[in-house]
């Protein structure tokens, strides 16, 4: 039997579940002919103790390579290689910056259209520019599509000259798209600017009972600043009171503030500031939160945001990874109007 544990890679710093780390490995495997027809497979039980790993890891990877007609399994005998004459997935490095509710989301709708089209390998580089400079110059060869959610802390100039050493059929940038990275490479991602503007007009009746409007953006963040200029812009434009807070602190809740929060930790301490000054959301003052997510429903009869339909985003992406697409295509903001305003 064939060493298999020089053949399978199980990454403990990906995020993509070990199952289908497996499966991605054997059919990587298939591909370079290190497995070849009739081969036979380690027992579940063999595996889960090479690898470390549960037995149903094992198992959920050898029944989704049944499905796809990969091995055979034989009462007594064991598993082995039915076929090596298939089409091979597309390998697709998928890199994020953070993990977050809506980013499952995009992951979810992502993984989702590709199917068994693709094999990804799923990394999460926490906003930091060497875990990600390490990461592209580790993997870059091993793949044939890189999915880039490019959302740095700092370091964004050399960011973009790392980006730019990866071959322009290759990248997708998803989120965010960098006028730093040149070239022709497929793009699905956010108008920050227009986007916050666009979405504050469709708001703009409920926005009238309020005389200030206050942006909480952390002044050490990723996030980008053209969000900044759509909200002052579009301030400007209808003559309110505004300003841009980076810590809620020293900040006194006051009535007749419309507050627009961007960090998912800056609503909860927005709101009890809020309540401890015994004033009424969306009376005497004003939320609005990025992102849409199922709480936002409930919290205080509902929070009113704003938000890209990241199923969309992630289906999207998906599609110009399949079609090997170059196009660049903007996802909108969605407008969701609650009690918060």
């Amino acid at each position: 039997m064939k060493n298999y544990l020089k053949i399978v890679e199980i990454d403990e710093y990906s995020i993509t579940p070990k199952y289908l780390q497996l499966i991605n490995s054997i059919l990587r495997g298939i591909e370079a002919g290190k497995i070849e027809k009739d081969d036979i497979l380690p027992s579940i039980n063999d595996f889960c103790v090479a690898l470390d790993t549960s037995r149903n890891t094992i198992e959920r990877a050898y029944s989704e390579l049944k499905k796809a007609g990969v091995i055979k399994s034989v009462a007594g005998k064991g598993y082995f290689i039915a076929n090596t004459n298939f089409s091979q997935p597309v390998k697709v490095l998928l890199l994020f910056n953070k993990l977050s509710s809506h980013k499952k989301i995009m992951y979810d709708a992502f993984a989702a259209t590709l199917g068994h089209n693709a094999a990804i390998d799923f990394y999460i580089y926490n906003n930091d520019f060497n875990v990600f400079k390490n990461l592209i110059l580790d993997k870059i060869n091993n793949y044939s599509k890189l999915v880039i959610i490019p959302h740095f802390m700092e370091n964004t100039e050399q960011a973009y000259d790392v980006i730019n050493t990866i071959p322009k059929d290759k990248l997708i940038l998803m989120d965010k798209l960098e006028s730093g990275v040149t070239g022709e490479f497929g793009a699905v991602y956010e108008s920050f600017e227009r986007d916050i503007y666009e979405a504050l007009e469709k708001l703009l009746d409920k926005l009238g009972k309020y005389h200030t409007l206050k942006i909480i953006f952390p002044e050490n963040s990723y996030y980008p600043k053209e969000i900044l200029t759509g909200f002052l812009n579009f301030c400007r434009q209808y003559a309110f009171d505004y300003e841009v807070i980076y810590s809620l602190e020293k900040e006194q809740v006051a009535k007749g503030i419309a507050y627009i929060n961007v960090m998912e930790d800056h609503l909860v301490e927005l709101i009890e500031k809020i309540i401890a000054a015994k004033l009424k959301v969306g009376t005497d003052v004003g939320v609005i939160s990025y992102n849409e997510t199922p709480l936002k429903k409930i919290i205080l009869d509902g929070i009113t945001t704003i938000s890209t339909d990241f199923a969309l985003m992630g289906k999207k992406t998906a599609e110009l990874v399949l079609t090997n697409s170059t196009e660049h295509i903007a996802i909108p903001f969605k407008v969701t109007s609650r009690n918060s305003l």
